[in-house]
């Protein structure tokens, strides 16, 4: 397990946008994370005002971290790295996701080659699937500040 300090050792994400809360279970191919979704996240004051409902992006982007989370934890120099998404693709959204749920982030490596990975990710409210959907991402160097 990972708490969310180990989550912001690998992950550069931050406030508002870490959309990982914490990892339950990390193989080498496959990742279960779980984030909560509380109604003080700023997307709900317009997303809708009178239903709040996590926007389906954002339910991808919570896969897309999970799986940063799988692709980064190994990598001994993570800190000059990122991970860029390159595509999305089979995405369907199943149910609405509101404050109140617990998001079960399940992304499995479905092909892996030194900087380019096809991630699986099922985002599940309990049993049910709210979404799903292959993601492609690419590890690049992180730039350099310039001094």
């Amino acid at each position: 397990m990972i708490d969310i300090q180990g989550i912001l050792d690998v992950l550069p994400h931050r406030y508002p946008f870490l959309l990982v809360d914490r990892v339950l279970e990390l193989e080498a191919e496959r990742i279960l994370a779980l984030k909560n979704v509380t109604f003080n996240e700023p997307h709900f004051t317009g997303h809708f005002p009178d239903v709040p409902v996590m926007p389906g992006v954002l339910i991808v982007e919570s896969m897309a971290q999970a799986g940063g989370v799988l692709m980064l934890h190994d990598v001994p120099d993570r800190r000059d790295k990122l991970i860029y998404f390159t595509g999305i693709d089979n995405c369907r959204f199943r149910r609405p996701v509101v404050p109140g749920d617990q998001l079960l982030l399940e992304v499995t490596v479905t092909r892996k080659r030194q900087r380019f990975a096809v991630l699986h990710g099922v985002a599940r409210v309990g049993d049910e699937v709210a979404a799903e959907a292959d993601l492609s991402s690419a590890m690049v160097d992180r730039p350099k500040p310039e001094a």
